[in-house]
């Protein structure tokens, strides 16, 4: 095990690809192979947080917790899976920028946020609000790996090629980058076209694909990670096999692809 927690960022340019989805079912997979896990919902739409079945808020406020008037042990929460812990997200909370911007060293914030607890934890995964922001490059700065979904499209590796430049700004250590396609609709010439081009060609793409599913979308239904209610559907196989190449980056322990049906 590390000795301090390793920081996953699921990161996204824009909002709709995939990026909460993949963020709460690596978490939870990242638990049930015992992995001390946190998950911080950072995105004001508080998904995660709903998916997990906790109250969006937290204890003082989100604002207050990055502005560092309060204490990030005071508002984390116990979800109903072993070694899966949460930071809710504020719903609504706008204007973590405008905070950040009004605080001390105001790009370290995340960082210093998560610096109490970094020895409780052997991973964080952060789900990012869309878009680039302070509170984005804050992330960034403290990401040990930044997660991207993408869509299967021609402008897919210009995406790409955007979050690498800003990790590449993060002075003295880069975070590694790793993007995966979510949403494939395997139906579809151009996602077919798009995925074949790509995969084995860039080292930043993960093999693993997220199907375009009506499994995925009834996270929202359940309010649990796909593989507590569909274990042998291909979504969850998807996300194991994502979740052992993502393992494989930060050196963690991970169990075996299960076979879908």
């Amino acid at each position: 095990m590390p000795p301090v927690s390793l920081v996953v960022a699921c990161f996204g340019l824009k909002g709709g690809v995939g990026k909460t989805a993949a963020a709460v079912n690596l978490a939870w997979l990242a638990s049930q192979d015992a992995h001390r896990t946190l998950l911080w919902d950072l995105d004001p739409q508080a998904a995660a947080t709903f998916l997990l079945r906790t109250k969006a808020k937290v204890k003082g406020g989100a604002r207050k917790l990055l502005q560092g008037h309060s204490d990030v042990r005071d508002a984390i929460k116990a979800t109903d899976f072993d070694h899966l812990d949460l930071l809710p997200a504020e719903v609504l909370y706008h204007s973590a920028d405008t905070d950040l911007g009004e605080a001390k060293k105001s790009e370290q914030r995340v960082h210093r946020v998560l610096r109490p607890v970094e020895d409780d934890y052997d991973l964080v995964v952060i789900d990012c609000p869309p878009g680039l922001s302070l509170l984005s490059t804050n992330i960034v700065n403290a990401a040990d790996l930044l997660l991207v979904p993408l869509v299967p499209s021609p402008l897919s590796l210009r995406t790409l090629d955007h979050v690498v430049e800003l990790a590449a700004e993060v002075k003295p250590v880069a975070p590694q980058v790793m993007a995966f396609f979510s949403m494939v609709d395997a139906r579809r010439p151009l996602h077919r076209d798009v995925t074949a081009l790509v995969q084995g060609k860039y080292g930043d793409v993960a093999g693993a694909t997220v199907p375009a599913s009506a499994v995925v979308e009834r996270m929202g239904q359940r309010r649990a990670p796909v593989e507590v209610f569909a274990p042998r559907s291909p979504a969850a196989a998807a996300y194991r096999a994502l979740w052992v190449e993502l393992a494989e980056r930060l050196q963690l322990a991970a169990s075996a692809v299960p076979a879908a049906t």
